[in-house]
């Protein structure tokens, strides 16, 4: 996630950019505030706050939508506040009646111009994504794994998209289901090891574990398009089975290196997440199977 503060005459939105889902998000208090001329935030919240009712009420699939993430606050600090998408964004501003609808309505154009650019020229989209995670401190060559995983997760959810699967918790099912099949754990038995809570996992993983992750998913998706499943059962299997493909790959590696792969490196060390590992040679002891090499 990349924080920004973002302009619309002389008011501050503060957006983040969910390089996992290529999507922007934009605080919704701050868009309220904008579009009702709020005098303070406080009385933008309040806004929200009973709009946020009434629209619940109604049973809108805006409050449904609406998701909470860690944005600025005025004191400096990480707080949970509501942000939405940009078609989020679009649907809230035909909640509330305003003359500014419409100039808004393009200043958010203008935000997501540099999406519609990258979907024209991909190369701006990893150009971006290497800037972002280059920024963070992480090595050029975990950096260059990490932008081919993000590629592929979109692919298998694409896939997933097209055999009828919506929901966010189903996407974190099927995850789960791959993920536990190569690793053995849970994703969030995962991120305990790595010591995590809210990170993304794939940010905290080494490049050998994004390679067999990345392996789990490009085979979960050929089997899928290949297969089309109708259910979500079988999706399920599925993604067990593009688990399996990658925990034996995970195996032989083990084998060679004598250690397991799944490992507590998470990115506060960001340099030592490019393992640097040689693979034993068994030519240089006599032992071609490389038994020799294996911890006990």
């Amino acid at each position: 996630m990349q924080n920004k503060i973002k302009v619309f005459e002389s008011k501050q939105v503060r957006t983040v950019w969910d390089a996992e889902a290529e999507e922007w998000y934009f605080s919704v208090v701050n868009v309220v505030e904008v579009l009702t001329d709020s005098k303070d935030y406080q009385t933008a919240r309040n806004y929200w706050k009973v709009l946020k009712s009434r629209l619940a009420a109604e049973g809108s699939e805006l409050v449904t939508n609406c998701n909470r993430l860690k944005l600025p606050a005025a004191d400096g600090k990480m707080r949970m506040t509501d942000v939405l998408d940009t078609k989020g964004v679009l649907r809230l501003v035909q909640s509330i009646p305003s003359p500014k609808a419409e100039p808004f309505k393009m200043w958010l154009a203008q935000v997501g111009s540099e999406r519609l650019d990258e979907i024209a020229d991909p190369e701006k989209a990893i150009l971006r994504g290497a800037d972002y995670y280059r920024a963070k401190g992480y090595t050029e060559g975990w950096i260059n794994q990490r932008l081919q995983t993000i590629e592929m997760r979109k692919e298998l959810t694409d896939e997933w998209r097209a055999r009828g699967i919506q929901q966010d918790k189903d996407y974190a099912i099927l995850t789960n289901e791959m993920t536990k099949a190569w690793s053995g754990l849970t994703v969030q038995e995962y991120k305990q090891v790595k010591g995590l809570k809210k990170e993304n996992l794939r940010d905290n993983m080494t490049n050998i574990e994004l390679v067999l992750n990345m392996l789990a998913e490009v085979t979960t998706t050929a089997i899928s398009r290949q297969e089309q499943p109708e259910t979500f059962d079988e999706s399920k299997r599925i993604a067990r089975r593009g688990g399996s493909v990658a925990k034996n790959a995970r195996t032989d590696i083990e084998s060679q290196l004598g250690q397991s792969v799944i490992s507590p490196l998470n990115a506060s060390n960001k340099p030592a997440l490019e393992i640097q590992s040689s693979i034993p040679d068994s030519t240089d002891d006599g032992d071609p199977d490389g038994t020799a090499s294996k911890k006990q």
